[in-house]
């Protein structure tokens, strides 16, 4: 297990090494860097600098650019100006930790305090302010990367504050999306941040919107499916996403992610949706409703379409949902009924050269 060490701790070895041992700067960082990652210190987000040669926002733009924005946001007095002010640096930011180096800047930016600082931004933003808060929610997601920022997020109330904003900002697409993505963010491997979002009901509000047509293709809406059903925090023994499933399953969440794959959901979107439904589909029960509502003769199609366009993601994502639910014999034996032999024979020489797209749900048919 990594050694948690402090940005203070760094620097103070740096000077101990410089003025203890007498080494030159440069010897000086480069031991002290050498020497923690052999005692296997957390060295992801320190700033790697010789302390009072330079300030670290002269070495990190990651730093400039928060505390730009963090001054920016206290002195801000609501006028078009200063959001927009606020949304430059905001996209800035984002820039920065999605860059090549993105992972190290948002480890960086974590340890200076940007979730509490965006977390606060979307709290004392107005619903109306849709602009500034789809941006401070997409900047958000961008640096929600492991636990140590996910736990940050849920101590500063971040679910709370992230459902709020959902619900008052429901007719706004690019809202949405940019919640979604945060809740699918902060759920991702924190079993906690995962318990906070369902006691906040959000299986309820995902429902909501996914019954207006118009928002099936919210594709970060899927994605939080799929990470709220996912056991994937390693500190827990026995994961509850499992009675999750069937809570998604039983308000009819699975049913109207069986009637978006027939009706609206677009090509780019449609793999996360399967994979959401695939995080629904847990037991015998479910997978038969599943196919009661029509998501076979649905998936059947979406597989003849992916192999005439030879869409080998879709063909793949179809092909892995096909083959959950095929865990059920009754659901088997429809699958037979309708020609699925034929069409995966089909399918696979169209995919010759990856036979594996069809493989797993063949087999499944087998036994």
């Amino acid at each position: 297990m990594a050694i948690a060490i402090s940005q203070e701790a760094f620097d103070a070895m740096v000077r101990e090494n410089m003025e203890d041992l007498g080494m030159d700067p440069d010897e000086a960082l480069a031991d002290a860097v050498e020497a923690l990652t052999l005692q296997c210190a957390d060295l992801s987000g320190i700033i790697k600098r010789v302390p009072g040669e330079a300030a670290a926002a002269e070495v990190s733009p990651v730093v400039r650019v928060l505390d730009e924005l963090k001054a920016s946001h206290s002195a801000s007095s609501g006028s078009e100006q200063d959001l927009d002010g606020l949304v430059s640096l905001l996209d800035e930011l984002r820039g920065l930790c999605s860059s090549g180096e993105g992972s190290e800047n948002a480890a960086i930016a974590v340890r200076n305090g940007v979730v509490e600082a965006l977390v606060a931004l979307c709290a004392s933003a107005r619903v109306q302010q849709e602009r500034l808060l789809a941006s401070a929610l997409k900047t958000l997601s961008s640096v929600l990367r492991d636990v140590a920022s996910t736990e940050k997020f849920r101590q500063s109330e971040g679910p709370k504050i992230v459902m709020d904003l959902l619900k008052g900002g429901s007719e706004n697409s690019d809202l949405l999306d940019a919640g979604f993505s945060v809740v699918a963010a902060g759920s991702a491997g924190n079993e906690v941040v995962k318990e906070s979002f369902m006691d906040l009901k959000v299986d309820e509000l995902i429902l909501q919107v996914m019954k207006d047509k118009s928002k099936t293709n919210v594709q970060s809406l899927y994605d939080a499916i799929r990470v709220l059903l996912t056991p994937d925090d390693n500190r827990v023994v026995a994961s509850q996403v499992y009675g999750y499933s069937r809570r998604f399953a039983e308000i009819g969440v699975a049913e109207v992610l069986v009637n978006a794959l027939r009706e609206q959901v677009a090509p780019s979107s449609l793999p996360s949706a399967c994979a959401a439904l695939k995080s629904i589909a847990v037991n015998d029960e479910i997978c038969r409703s599943i196919s009661e509502s029509g998501g076979i003769d649905v998936l059947l199609q979406c597989i003849d379409e992916a192999g005439e366009q030879k869409n080998k993601v879709i063909a793949r994502s179809c092909c892995s949902l096909l083959s959950k639910l095929a865990a059920s014999d009754a659901n088997k034996s429809a699958i037979i009924q309708r020609g699925g032999f034929d069409r995966f024979l089909k399918l696979t020489s169209r995919f010759s050269e990856d036979p594996a797209i069809v493989q797993e749900v063949l087999l499944k048919l087998e036994y």
